[in-house]
């Protein structure tokens, strides 16, 4: 399930029901099944990554990342596929129950995110392997789940200060594949998996993550200003933490870069539940 990188899938919705509850109107019961919604498509996605990188051989034992439950031979790929599609079939089942509060047109939203869980590490272009990693999390991660589930959970149309957010939470989560990929470079440069990270040097990673991070985080600089000045200090504490962790990212080697993910990660989450309590103390 990668429980480093869970926050990043809710941390969206979180998002998106905060600027609800700014806005003076949130339905609990499609809050919470958008929120289960993601944290199901992304182990289902997480799941699919495993089993599918090792079908086409790209991961090796004894990988510098976490563990891969198929690769050391734990998992039987035959049980990783069988996760894979009733983890993603549990979704969509969660997805169906939430037309009753949006309408049919969530169906069409539903089939892309499913097509995007798969296409994600398998189909004719995977988009894993050919550089695309980072800008399928800022839509799956970023623009999806906070203005979906900002539409459903409060009943308005995305405005400016939604699309903002969306953004610059897909940005933030863009960052943990970014060290990712990054740790990962060597074992994917010697199977031919092309990542950002394999295309570009150490330096250039280092400042795709930096402004990823700081621009992601000024982005959601409208929803907070919308609240008492005060609440300022939290994006400020985020832009400092992710600085401290740029620091880390340069000096980080191998499996170093493991509790970089995870505080990238949570990272993402804090700047998301902090949004959600300073609404909620409006």
């Amino acid at each position: 399930m990668r429980l480093r990188t869970l926050p990043v899938g809710m941390a969206g919705v979180v998002t998106a029901i905060a600027l609800a509850v700014s806005s003076g109107t949130v339905a609990m019961v499609p809050a919470i099944l958008c929120l289960l919604f993601a944290l199901l498509a992304q182990i289902a996605s997480n799941f699919g990554n495993e089993y599918f990188d090792y079908r086409a051989g790209l991961d090796a034992p004894g990988r510098v990342g976490p563990r891969r439950g198929v690769t050391e031979g734990d998992i039987s790929p035959r049980a990783m596929c069988v996760a894979t599609f009733a983890t993603l079939a549990a979704a969509c089942a969660v997805g169906l129950s939430l037309i009753p509060y949006g309408g049919w047109w969530l169906i069409v939203v539903g089939l892309f995110v499913a097509v995007g869980v798969v296409a994600y590490s398998a189909g004719p272009y995977p988009l894993s392997r050919h550089a695309l990693g980072e800008v399928a999390v800022v839509v799956f991660f970023g623009l999806i789940p906070v203005c979906v589930t900002y539409m459903l959970v409060s009943m308005r149309p995305v405005d400016t200060t939604v699309a903002c957010a969306a953004i610059g939470m897909g940005l933030m989560g863009a960052n943990v594949i970014l060290v990712n990929n990054f740790r990962d470079r060597r074992d994917d440069s010697a199977v031919g998996k092309v990542t950002i990270a394999t295309l570009w040097p150490r330096p250039v990673i280092m400042l795709l993550y930096l402004f990823g991070g700081l621009g992601g985080i000024a982005l959601t600089l409208p929803a907070w200003l919308e609240l008492q000045w005060w609440w300022l200090m939290v994006p400020c504490a985020a832009m400092i933490d992710h600085i401290a962790n740029w620091v880390a990212f340069g000096e980080a080697r191998g499996r170093g870069f493991n509790p970089l993910l995870g505080r990238t990660s949570l990272l993402m989450a804090a700047v998301a539940l902090g949004l959600l309590i300073a609404s909620l103390c409006v």
